[in-house]
């Protein structure tokens, strides 16, 4: 049986953590920014935590 392959976009944008969470980066950052104000584009920038709703989904594409 042949081994099943990581989703590419998946190991590009997710990452695990020490204590087996895993970590993801906010989306609306990449462009238009001159509308945001500095506070949402600052809080923008810090990595948050995939909800537990979504933990599965993202486990399955990244084959944990």
């Amino acid at each position: 049986m042949p081994k099943v392959k990581t989703k590419s976009g998946a190991k590009k944008r997710f990452s695990l953590t020490g204590t087996g969470k895993i970590k993801r980066k906010h989306a609306f950052k990449s462009h238009i920014l001159t509308k945001k104000t500095t506070k949402q584009k600052r809080s923008l920038t810090h990595v948050g935590l995939v909800s537990d709703a979504d933990m599965g989904r993202v486990k399955a594409m990244l084959n944990i």
